[in-house]
């Protein structure tokens, strides 16, 4: 794999890390439930700082790294956003949907991993990739809880 096909690789998963800090910032917006919104408050610092380890490895593969996230994620909030209005807000609807934004997560890393990444991004990657596995099923057990 060369440095351009590493860097755009790194620059895809910047741009879901970074959809999902503005994901979970919009879910902790809409939510009710304080412990909820502390969840989304640190799911999103989390993805704070993966976006920050991404953004470090492109500049050492020589890289611009990417500093926005991508029209699917802009369209995803949005669909929050009007669900959102459309059942007033109601937790599960939003922990829907930020599962929703999860499996599109756990899909662009899995893509990622799929490549012949260099061992010093392939340890990052997989090292994220459990942590947004573990958002996932964490949003999916509290969906689950909010359903009963």
């Amino acid at each position: 794999m060369d440095n351009d096909e590493v860097i755009s690789t790194l620059n895809d998963l910047i741009e879901t890390s970074k959809d999902g800090e503005e994901g979970f910032r919009a879910c902790a917006e809409d939510v009710r439930n304080p412990q909820l919104k502390t969840f989304f408050l640190n799911r999103a610092q989390a993805c704070t700082t993966a976006v920050s380890q991404l953004q470090e490895l492109v500049r050492s593969y020589g890289g611009d790294p990417e500093t926005s996230g991508g029209l699917g994620g802009a369209l995803h909030r949005r669909w929050v956003d009007i669900k959102s209005l459309v059942t007033g807000k109601d937790d599960k609807a939003i922990l829907t949907e930020c599962e929703r934004g999860e499996d599109v997560a756990v899909a662009s890393y899995r893509k990622a991993l799929a490549k012949n990444l260099p061992v010093d991004v392939r340890t990052l990657v997989e090292r994220q990739y459990q942590g947004v596995v573990h958002n996932h099923d964490q949003v999916k057990a509290l969906r689950e809880q909010a359903g009963r």
